[in-house]
């Protein structure tokens, strides 16, 4: 296993012990000990947006909210309106603080309206645990952090169900986007399976008991291996949502970043009555946005990272949420969260690459068109 050097106090998934035979290379993510690629990160990313990859995702936290007033709470605690939701349903919104910024970003996962699990990012789950205990007040529900028992696994690509089919009597075609099914059986596992993920690819993100995790990586990448499924890593994850234009909570989104800027405002829902930070969110959407996130393309040659420096007319003006270069489309292209008087498509924007303005241009943050079988 290569990689990080102290890993000894880091959180482990259920597939640590397992990673040395995939050669994977470990860092600490978020504390946890997490694959960044076990090929190499192109290769596995090509895997993803052509055939298949499945990821270890296990590091994500779980949260049951149940009750009598489980549906009133979470309408409260959220941006997005749960009232449209069915059964069986996923909803992706924010726990938003009072200022409008964002706690986490998250998925709802609707079983009745008295019982729900919640999906939340691997470095916010403490928070956002405490954030829900905090915002239950009078509300009759029962909150419980349930992430220690849960593994997860996710198949990502065109040919994830056709992979994932051989080992499930289950009509993986019936579970529509966004839609989950409970006690499937995978290999005999029973598992929660939804049809989400995080490439812009179709796919299924997988949730079992922590004990059935390697068997089901295992049985996966066996029947997958002749369709050109292969393990991912950390790395392909992000170049892979990076293109399809998904936010990282800590890069486009963050306690001082408002899904607004974020240009994420679908997800928030002011018709649907009060919930924490709207008040904050009508504000700033009513006064017109200082900042906005933006897409952008180098025209000079420099890779773009995180936290880069921003510019235009000789002042900074902003900085790099994320940058990368872009295996699908063959270029250095980034997210800049940027003053948005400056955020027009087009316009001429410098980014500050070893001391250099070198120069980019603004472009639809859509880098990559998304592939979901809707």
């Amino acid at each position: 296993m290569k990689g990080c050097d102290s890993l000894d106090n880091l959180k482990k998934t259920p597939l640590y012990e397992i990673y040395p035979k995939y050669n994977a290379k470990i860092i600490d993510f978020a504390g946890w000990a997490m694959p960044v690629q076990f090929e190499s990160i192109i290769s596995e990313h090509e895997a993803v947006r052509n055939a298949a990859g499945l990821f270890d995702v296990s590091h994500m936290g779980e949260i049951i909210v149940k009750g009598k007033d489980a549906f009133p709470f979470l309408q409260n605690l959220i941006t997005n309106d749960l009232s449209k939701l069915n059964a069986n349903q996923v909803l992706y919104a924010f726990m938003c603080n009072h200022n409008g910024g964002v706690v986490d970003d998250l998925l709802v996962y609707k079983y009745s309206n008295d019982y729900y699990l919640l999906v939340v990012n691997a470095a916010n789950i403490e928070k956002d645990y405490k954030w829900m205990l905090n915002n239950a007040g009078i509300y009759k529900v029962e909150i419980e952090n349930i992430s220690d028992k849960i593994a997860e696994l996710a198949i990502q690509g065109p040919k994830a169900e056709e992979i994932l089919q051989k080992l499930t009597d289950e009509d993986l075609s019936q579970i529509k986007f966004f839609y989950f099914k409970d006690k499937v059986k995978i290999a005999g596992v029973e598992c929660l399976v939804s049809r989400t993920g995080y490439t812009g690819e179709d796919g299924f993100e997988i949730y079992m008991p922590n004990e059935y995790a390697v068997t089901l990586w295992e049985k996966i990448l066996e029947v997958g291996k002749d369709y050109g499924l292969k393990p991912a890593g950390l790395g392909a994850r992000d170049t892979l949502r990076f293109e399809a234009g998904l936010p990282l909570y800590g890069n486009e989104l963050g306690e001082d970043i408002t899904p607004l800027e974020a240009g994420l405002g679908f997800f928030v829902k002011f018709d649907k009555g009060n919930f924490i930070g709207k008040d904050a969110l009508l504000k700033q959407k009513e006064q017109g946005l200082k900042r906005k996130l933006v897409g952008f393309e180098m025209i000079d040659n420099g890779i773009p990272r995180h936290g880069y420096e921003v510019q235009a007319d000789n002042q900074k003006i902003g900085y790099v949420t994320t940058g990368y270069f872009s295996p699908t489309l063959k270029k250095n292209i980034g997210l800049a969260l940027i003053d948005s008087k400056y955020a027009q498509i087009g316009n001429q924007i410098e980014v500050i690459i070893r001391n250099k303005p070198l120069k980019a241009v603004i472009v639809d943050k859509n880098f990559y068109k998304k592939n979901y079988k809707k």
